[in-house]
């Protein structure tokens, strides 16, 4: 599949609606930058969560700016931002509210708990008992939640950005596959280069303090974070509308579905891909290529996205984890078999 299959692009007859998100996404990297340093791809799959209406999964390790940048993302976009921290006494209650007796009246009245809210950060996930993740399935699947015998919709858009600690065991409940499969794209951070390092040693000890009450406590970054949006909810509708019509060509979307079918009949693989997976990978390389100022999607966006949206729904057998395997090392043989290698696209 080459990218003389697709319709050329041409940034002077854009729409003015193509223009106008372009420049939102701009002003929402410059504004993000101003407190978080590289990170770029986390940067893009956010912004493509945010214009799918998709949820995202961040795995890394502690310190790299995993809440930073979702609380910079809420403060560049006039939306309602709820956070939650799970921890291990956290009840399904504290996530979708509650009834609760009014002693006054006698009767119940419901109070609705963080995640009527447009942004969720969920923050270290798989520290909260099955139960309190199992809450989370409804809304972010129907995007409504029920509290006793009433069903409340949600806010619109409602999006979960969690994040998780891959390595560190104690004290944490591994997400059911079902969860897992309700986030659109999970994205690896890793380490920053020691060029970003030292430019974020030099911010971080720029920051000084700041007076409170009779003493003073040390900055942080976000202490920094500007409170004035970049955008408006009218910017994100017109991003997401934008997006959901950016061009696929029917050779694209069958290099999707062999994807996915590969994954299932793979010998190396005990569970495939679901098609949930598929309509992800389309959805989130339309953003992807709208991001990058493209109105049609290229093999590059396959490629770059699978991994975070197709990995997360993979399993690999007994004897592919006996040999040592991983599934990135299959997730990549089997593009390799498609002749998707960076060589190649």
């Amino acid at each position: 599949m080459s990218t003389s299959e697709f319709p050329a692009a041409d940034v002077s007859s854009q729409s003015n609606e193509f223009e106008r998100v372009t420049e939102f996404v701009t002003r929402i990297r410059e504004r993000i930058a101003t407190v978080v340093v590289g990170q770029d791809d986390v940067v893009e799959r956010i912004l493509v969560a945010l214009f799918t209406g998709g949820h995202l999964l961040l795995q890394g390790v502690p310190g790299l700016a995993k809440t930073l940048l979702v609380s910079a993302l809420s403060k560049s976009v006039d939306l309602k931002f709820s956070r939650v921290q799970f921890t291990i006494d956290l009840l399904p209650s504290d996530i979708i509210g509650s009834e609760i007796l009014d002693q006054r009246t006698n009767e119940f009245r419901i109070h609705k708990g963080p995640v009527f809210t447009n942004l969720l950060l969920a923050d270290e996930i798989n520290r909260a008992a099955p139960k309190v993740q199992g809450a989370l399935l409804e809304a972010m699947q129907e995007r409504r939640v029920t509290i006793g015998n009433t069903t409340f919709k949600l806010p619109a858009p409602f999006l979960v950005i969690a994040t998780q600690n891959p390595i560190e065991q104690s004290g944490t409940f591994e997400l059911p596959e079902a969860q897992l499969d309700r986030f659109m794209l999970c994205h690896r951070l890793s380490y920053p280069t020691p060029t970003e390092e030292a430019e974020i040693l030099r911010r971080n000890a720029a920051l000084g303090i700041r007076r409170e009450d009779q003493g003073a406590i040390a900055r942080t970054e976000f202490d920094v974070l500007e409170q004035e949006p970049v955008g408006t909810p009218d910017d994100l509708i017109t991003a997401m509308q934008v997006s959901s019509e950016i061009y696929v060509s029917d050779v694209f979307m069958n290099h999707v579905v062999e994807l996915i079918n590969r994954t299932r009949v793979h010998p190396r693989l005990e569970i495939g891909a679901s098609p949930r997976a598929g309509i992800s990978l389309v959805k989130a390389s339309r953003a992807r290529a709208l991001i990058r100022g493209r109105d049609f999607v290229i093999p590059e966006d396959l490629y770059s996205l699978a991994e975070d949206v197709v990995l997360h729904r993979i399993r690999l057998s007994y004897e592919a984890l006996a040999d040592g395997l991983t599934g990135k090392d299959v997730l990549l043989d089997i593009l390799g078999e498609m002749g998707m290698t960076p060589g190649t696209i």
